[in-house]
């Protein structure tokens, strides 16, 4: 009885220290496929002010567009940074999906109006910041899908039964999707030159 006993407490040790491990894999996994992410987001970030420099020559009467993709970029930046401090926290993903949003549409409108000015679609800075502009939007949606799979991943795992009875002992919250809310900010920048 008393072997059975001490046995059954030894494989149910064995049993949380598989299921703990298991989740600080899945966990570290999501922190890693972000900071693929944060890679090409501050790229894309730093691409941003040059593309501004561009078209401020040609756009001299839209001053309001210009200002406001700086800012979004600006708050984006801003939310990347406190997403990059703690993958885990959702309200900062959150965040960051949002400022991603706001991103995606002041460049639009930055778009749309060059399309105005044909010396500026002229530009060869103006087209080959726009052709890295698009290569790096392709890598950020890489990079998110692949985060997504993670995290999807990792609340799987934390959500199954016995997992989640050591994930609740143990402080394993649930993660984050990063997700555009509108179906129409999923695409990239449309970017034509």
């Amino acid at each position: 009885m008393g072997w059975t006993l001490l046995g059954l407490i030894l494989l149910a040790a064995i049993l949380v220290v598989v299921i703990y491990n298991r989740l600080i894999a899945g966990r570290n996994r999501y922190k890693n496929a972000f900071a693929q992410i944060d890679v090409q987001l501050t790229r894309r970030y730093d691409l941003i002010p040059n593309l501004v420099k561009v078209a401020e020559r040609y756009m001299t009467h839209e001053r309001d567009t210009l200002e406001a993709v700086i800012q979004a970029r600006n708050q984006a930046v801003g939310s990347l940074k406190q997403v990059a401090a703690d993958p885990g926290d959702t309200a900062a993903v959150a965040m960051l999906a949002q400022a991603e949003m706001g991103v995606a549409g002041a460049l639009g409108k930055l778009f749309a109006l060059a399309e105005a000015y044909p010396d500026l679609k002229a530009n060869q800075n103006m087209m080959q910041l726009s052709e890295e502009l698009v290569s790096t939007e392709n890598r950020v949606a890489f990079a998110r899908q692949a985060f997504n799979d993670a995290v999807m991943g990792y609340n799987n795992l934390r959500e199954v039964f016995p997992n989640n009875l050591i994930a609740g002992q143990f402080g394993f919250t649930p993660a984050q999707l990063l997700e555009i809310d509108a179906p129409e900010k999923r695409e990239a920048v449309p970017v034509a030159f």
